[in-house]
C-alpha cells in the first residue's frame, strides 16, 4: 500500500459498510450482515476496490478487541458466575462434537489412513479448525438486539470465550503429535498461569479504578485508563501466556463491569468501536474472501465443511443447553450464537499450513465457513428473538435495550 492509500481504503470501507448496514437494517437484518457483504463486494472477489493489507488487519484486530472489551464491561458479573459452570459444559461439548464431525467429514472424502499417520492427523486437524467460535459477530448482534446483558447473552459470551481457550489447547495437542518439539502441557500450564495473573491484576486494578471512579466520576480519564488496561491484558494474554488476545480484552472488561461508571466507559469506548474499528473488522471478513481455483471436488468438500461446522455447534451446544433444562427456544439461541467462525479459525488454519497438517486449498473452505456463519448467525438470532418481550430489569441480570449505549448509537 502506498503512503496515503489507506485513507482511500478507509473511506471506501466506511461509506460502503454504512450504506450496506442501513440496507440490511431496512430489510430487518442486523447491520453487521450488511457490513460483511460490503466487504465482500469491495474486496478482490467482486469489484476489487480494497485489498487486504497489514494496516487493515491491525485495524480489524483492534475492532474485535474493542468489541470483546465492551462485551466484558456490559457483562453482569453475578449472572456470569451463575452461568460459569453451565458455560464450561456447553463449551466442552461445543468443542468435542465439531472436532469429531470435522474428522469424520475429512475421512469420508479422503480416508483416515493409519492411526498417527499424516492423513489421520490432517483429518483431526480439519476437525480442530471447526472447534473455535468467533464471538465478535454474535456479541455485536446481541448488542443490536439489546440482549447482550441477558442471561442467554451472558451464557453465550462466556461459553464462546471458554470455547476459544479449549480450542487453543486442542490445537496445541494436535500440533504436538506432528512436531515433537511442541509440548502440549505447556499450554495447559500457561492457561492456568494466565488465570492466576488475571485474577491478581484484576483485584489490584479494580480497587484502583474504584478510587478513580469515585474521585473523578464521569471523567474521560476513566475510559482512557480502561482502554489502556484492555490493550495491556490483550497483549499480555497472547505474548506471555499464548492465550488469544480477545480473551485478555474480555477479562479487562470483566474487571471494570462492576464499577459505578461502567456504562459510561462502555459508551465512550463504543464511539471508537462503532465509528471506525468495528466496520473495518466486519468488512475485512468479506475482503479476505477469494473464490479462485475452486474445483468441483473442493466445492463439494467445502459445502460439507460448512454444513458440518454449523450443525455440530448447534447440536452440541444447543443439546447441552436443553439437557440443562433450558427451553427449546433458548437452547437454539445458544447453539446458533456459538456457530460463528472468524479470525481464530483462520489462525488455526494458518498454523496447520505452517506445520504441514493442512493443504493451502482448504483455506477456501475456511473462508466460506466464516462468510456463511457470519451472515447467517445474526439473521437466525434475530428470527429467534422475534416477538419476544424486552428484557425486564432484574430478570436474570438483564436490562432493557435502552440501557445499552451500543444500541443507541447503532441506530444512527
Amino acid at each position: 500500500m502506498d503512503k496515503i492509500g489507506f485513507f482511500r481504503d478507509l473511506a471506501v470501507i466506511f461509506l460502503c459498510a454504512k450504506v450496506m448496514g442501513l440496507a440490511a437494517q431496512k430489510l430487518k437484518a442486523p447491520q453487521v450482515v450488511g457490513e460483511i457483504i460490503a466487504g465482500l463486494l469491495i474486496g478482490p472477489s467482486v469489484f476489487g476496490w480494497v485489498s487486504q493489507s497489514d494496516f487493515l488487519s491491525m485495524m480489524a484486530e483492534i475492532g474485535v478487541i474493542l468489541l470483546m472489551f465492551g462485551a466484558g464491561i456490559e457483562t453482569n458479573m453475578r449472572d456470569l458466575l451463575k452461568t460459569g459452570p453451565k458455560a464450561l459444559l456447553i463449551a466442552c461439548v461445543g468443542v468435542l462434537v465439531p472436532l469429531c464431525g470435522g474428522t469424520l467429514l475429512y475421512g469420508a472424502f479422503y480416508g483416515f489412513g493409519d492411526f498417527g499417520s499424516d492423513k489421520f492427523l490432517s483429518a483431526v486437524f480439519i476437525g480442530t479448525i471447526m472447534t473455535a467460535t468467533s464471538v465478535g459477530i454474535t456479541v455485536q448482534t446481541l448488542k443490536e438486539l439489546g440482549r447482550l446483558k441477558s442471561h442467554i447473552g451472558t451464557l453465550i459470551t462466556s461459553a464462546a470465550i471458554i470455547d476459544d481457550v479449549i480450542g487453543i489447547i486442542v490445537l496445541t495437542f494436535v500440533v504436538g503429535f506432528k512436531n515433537p518439539d511442541s509440548n502440549p502441557l505447556d499450554v495447559v500450564l500457561h492457561t492456568g498461569l494466565f488465570i492466576v495473573f488475571a485474577f491478581g491484576v484484576g483485584i489490584v486494578t479494580y480497587y484502583g479504578f474504584k478510587f478513580i471512579d469515585k474521585r473523578w466520576p464521569h471523567q474521560r480519564r476513566v475510559p482512557i485508563f480502561g482502554l489502556a488496561l484492555c490493550m495491556f491484558l490483550a497483549y499480555a494474554a497472547e505474548e506471555f501466556f499464548g492465550i488469544a488476545d480477545i480473551t485478555g480484552a474480555y477479562v479487562a472488561g470483566l474487571i471494570l463491569c462492576s464499577l459505578h461508571d461502567s456504562n459510561y466507559i462502555a459508551r465512550k469506548i463504543d464511539v471508537s468501536s462503532y465509528m471506525m474499528f468495528g466496520p473495518v473488522f466486519f468488512a475485512s471478513i468479506g475482503i479476505k474472501t477469494q473464490f479462485e481455483g475452486f474445483s468441483s471436488d473442493l466445492l463439494l468438500f467445502s459445502l460439507g465443511f460448512v454444513a458440518v461446522a454449523l450443525l455440530t455447534k448447534v447440536v452440541g451446544c444447543g443439546l447441552t443447553a436443553k439437557l440443562m433444562k433450558y427451553s427449546l427456544s433458548d437452547s437454539l439461541k445458544v447453539g446458533v450464537g456459538m456457530m460463528t467462525r472468524g479470525e481464530v479459525a483462520l489462525i488455526v488454519a494458518q498454523k496447520g499450513l505452517s506445520v504441514g497438517m493442512m493443504d493451502a486449498k482448504y483455506f477456501t473452505s475456511v473462508i466460506l465457513l466464516i462468510i456463511v456463519s457470519s451472515i447467517s448467525t445474526p439473521i437466525i438470532l434475530k428470527l429467534l428473538y422475534r416477538g419476544e418481550p424486552d428484557e425486564v430489569p432484574g430478570a436474570d441480570g438483564a436490562v432493557p435495550p435502552s440501557d445499552n449505549g451500543v444500541q443507541k448509537t447503532a441506530s444512527v
